[in-house]
């Protein structure tokens, strides 16, 4: 079968767009910081799309959410995404969204997420109001999340990094999102949260902002004796185990990442291609990023085309091999109610 794991659904009455047309937010700089897509808030939209395509189900996040510090915006989103569970048997998962940096309130709707809503995750964005995932602040999170065994989403921040120089040419969304992404890889494995917590389960998007295609310079300075860092606070940190443990057996990550929607199949699949050559395949899931990479039906069967014949590991990434990891009773969630189990594979 095949799972979206990165679905983009905003609320309707969260939805601060034109509702017929594709326009964009800017933050106080001027600076482009989200695609306001009226088919974010289209359910139906992404249910034709996922018939079309082959899809079995998406894994549903919604971006008001991913560093929301309001407790009450954070339970109008989950309560919607189990709406969209119950509307549309078999066809999404929900993820739990919350004010992480509040402890007592992040894990009270982390429960209510995973025990009354059946939530199989958490999904955080890549820096929460400033502060990078390894913060002291964040760590009661962390440990609500393993306690309750969410994996975590993390997704790139939902605004610009605060640096001039990404403040042109839509370089914050460009580049400053993976940018963001591969801090927040290296700080939270550096930081020996994955050794603390040792069940925990973290996807990271986008290929981990591309982390694989900077392993060889990564490696290099984790050898913190060699570039003179080994007794410098801050810059001496190192996990209990050999880097390519984390990036192998700890981390997951989704193949979405690509920019569109134009031309899906052709740069999507090429995205992918590098991916799968520099990250396990036994930890990366299938993603679309739906709708806002690619939007049109037919780009997003394309893209599964090319990226199946990539050969029989993409294939196999695409039809659900690291699936079940993330979500363990994902035949029941998706088979239970429609009786369709697999339908996306043939």
């Amino acid at each position: 079968m095949i799972i979206d794991f990165q679905q983009h659904y905003t609320p309707p009455e969260l939805f601060k767009g034109d509702r017929n047309a594709v326009s964009v937010r800017l933050d106080q700089n001027g600076n482009p910081n989200y695609l306001l897509n009226p088919l974010l808030a289209d359910l139906a939209g992404h249910v034709r799309m996922m018939d079309h395509a082959g899809i079995d189900a998406g894994v549903l996040s919604c971006g008001s959410g991913f560093d929301q510090p309001d407790l009450a915006t954070c339970r109008l989103i989950n309560d919607r995404m189990r709406q969209a569970v119950d509307d549309h048997p078999g066809r999404f998962i929900g993820l739990a969204h919350v004010p992480a940096l509040k402890p007592l309130e992040a894990a009270r709707e982390m429960k209510r997420c995973a025990v009354d809503l059946g939530f199989p995750g958490v999904v955080i964005a890549s820096e929460l109001q400033g502060l990078a995932l390894d913060a002291e602040a964040l760590r009661p999170f962390w440990r609500t999340a393993a306690d309750l065994d969410l994996y975590v989403f993390i997704h790139p921040l939902p605004q610009v990094i605060n640096w001039p120089l990404l403040y042109d040419d839509d370089l914050g969304r460009m580049l400053g999102w993976e940018f963001s992404l591969l801090v927040a890889t290296l700080r939270v494995i550096n930081s020996g949260l994955l050794d603390e917590l040792p069940t925990l389960r973290i996807q990271f998007a986008h290929f981990s902002g591309g982390v694989g295609r900077y392993l060889g310079r990564i490696r290099g300075f984790q050898q913190r004796d060699k570039w003179g860092t080994a007794a410098v606070p801050r810059h001496g940190r190192q996990p209990q185990r050999p880097l390519d443990h984390y990036f192998e057996q700890r981390l997951f990550y989704d193949c979405a990442g690509w920019a569109g929607p134009d031309h899906a199949a052709e740069w999507g699949a090429e995205w992918v291609r590098f991916g799968l050559a520099e990250v396990a395949l036994s930890q990366t899931v299938f993603a679309t990023d739906y709708p806002q990479a690619v939007r049109d039906a037919d780009e997003v069967a394309g893209y599964i085309a090319a990226v199946r014949a990539l050969g029989p590991d993409a294939r196999a990434m695409v039809e659900g091999i690291s699936a079940e990891r993330l979500v363990p009773d994902l035949a029941r969630r998706i088979g239970a109610a429609s009786g369709k189990v697999g339908t996306g594979s043939r």
